[in-house]
């Protein structure tokens, strides 16, 4: 068995957790891609608010399956195989979406790229999690997250370039293809390095052991640990393992009860949150939202690209912060932040007029509306944004961690999925002031859920946690 240096040992692990962690980046890079096609899919497949809410949305639906069964498929087949699979639908996915012809099979390469995007939003930060040495393991889990936020900025990115070379998103680009499809291939650079790279890292050691794989998972162990701290943590994964029973769904109805433990309407009621204050209609919908109140695509597209940056930076203070002053404090800062932005985003939207048909700002709210649309997706990206994810990993006992992630995971993509599908309807009815309006009252609300019903779980060990 080679024998490795500490610098080595380290090295393998922060690369190991990068190629992980490049399903992040193609979960955010997957959301965000369809922020620029919205135009491109309305003409080419004549679509009207329902039908482009739809096509938008779609992949939302494979997210919440895949998002939902990922973790008993891992458990079965092993957490680099399933990234693998995912890999292939990513490849599969960018392909197609970009060569469809009509809205029906358009509407299936997306699901499938969902399928791909709810798996690696549950299993690369488990792969990482369970890769990663304890000492190491805080910085390298923010990886995933900067990973997603990363994916969501080259998306916008790619957009506007594409869209600025073309003339717009609708125009001939290269080879006679729209600039709306090429947007969609340029996701197979990444997805084809995240599946090559895959063949490159090994299996997760707890699965290993969990398979009866116990020599190659003594190998892998050799990767991250010297001799003797690889033994120790490989009796550990055994002791874990045989005293840990399969996790059911009933273990979240309470026995004396009769009735769901508090904790899963507590996780439930941050994954719907999280989705009711509109962030993900910035993320698919920035476009079309600028554009309707009188800005171009270009500048509408390189806004995108603005408030892609905006949330890298916001994620970055979130991870200074969150062990600092914890989740909690965030959450409902976050919820303040956002109330009140959303609120001027209201107020300026109120303000619009039709001109030539089509909704018009004054340069002064214009600037307002701009300012205030950044400082939301500040405010989201460095609390509900991260700190969702979090809280949703340790709130939860061990025995019903995985069930209890399955059914919040579930809640949130159906969330996503009926937030996005909404939007074009809003727009059509109510117009941004009330689409807003609506997401302005919820972050109201979130404050309120947070300090009335979030625990705090700084600090504590997993395995302290109650059922309360």
């Amino acid at each position: 068995m080679p024998t490795y240096s500490d610098s080595q040992r380290s090295l393998i692990v922060f690369l190991t957790c990068c190629v992980a962690a490049i399903g992040g980046f193609l979960f955010g890079f997957d959301s965000g891609v369809i922020n620029g096609t919205v135009d491109g899919l309305q003409s080419s497949f004549n679509s009207d608010s329902v039908g482009t809410g739809f096509n938008v949305a779609s992949m939302l639906l494979g997210c919440a399956v895949g998002a939902f069964f990922a973790g008993s498929l891992a458990d079965k087949y092993g957490r680099r195989t399933l990234l693998l699979v995912a890999a292939v639908f990513f490849i599969v996915s960018a392909w197609g979406s970009g060569v469809a012809g009509g809205s029906l099979e358009f509407v299936i390469y997306r699901i499938l790229g969902g399928l791909a995007v709810g798996a690696a939003s549950v299993m690369a930060p488990a792969y990482i999690s369970e890769i990663a040495p304890a000492h190491l393991r805080g910085r390298l889990a923010t990886i995933q997250q900067v990973a997603i936020i990363s994916g969501l900025f080259f998306s916008f990115l790619n957009n506007y370039l594409l869209a600025n070379v073309a003339g717009g998103s609708t125009s001939e680009l290269w080879f006679g293809f729209t600039a709306w499809r090429w947007m969609f291939w340029m996701e197979l650079i990444p997805a084809t390095i995240f599946l090559v790279a895959l063949l490159f890292i090994p299996e997760s050691p707890r699965y290993l052991v969990s398979a009866r794989r116990d020599d190659r998972a003594e190998r892998v162990l050799h990767m991250i640990y010297n001799e003797s701290d690889a033994k120790e943590r490989l009796a550990q994964i055994r002791d874990s393992l045989s005293e840990q029973r399969k996790p059911r769904f009933s273990d979240l109805i309470n026995p004396k009860t009769g009735k769901v433990i508090n904790l899963v309407w507590v996780g439930i009621g941050l994954a719907v949150f999280q989705q009711l204050v509109g962030i993900n209609v910035v993320f698919y919908y920035g476009a079309v939202l600028w554009q309707a109140v009188g800005f171009s695509e270009g500048d509408a597209l390189l806004i995108n690209v603005i408030s892609g940056a905006v949330s890298i930076a916001a994620c970055f203070g979130a991870i200074a912060l969150i062990d600092r002053i914890g989740r909690k404090p965030l959450l409902w800062g976050g919820s303040v932040g956002m109330a009140i932005t959303l609120s001027i985003l209201v107020y300026a939207f109120s303000t619009a007029e039709m001109v030539d048909g089509s909704l018009n700002l004054s340069p002064g709210n214009g600037v307002l509306a701009l300012i205030a649309a950044n400082a939301y997706v500040f405010f989201f990206n460095s609390s509900w944004g991260p700190v969702m994810w979090v809280m949703l990993g340790e709130m939860f006992p061990n025995q019903v961690r995985g069930s209890g992630l399955a059914i919040a995971g579930l809640f949130q993509w159906v969330s996503n999925f009926a937030i996005t599908m909404t939007f074009p309807i809003m727009l059509a009815s109510i117009g941004l002031t009330g689409a807003y309006s609506f997401y302005a009252i919820c972050a109201v609300i979130s404050i309120f859920f947070v300090i009335k019903f979030v625990r705090e779980t700084k600090g504590r060990e997993l395995e302290d946690m109650a059922y309360a």
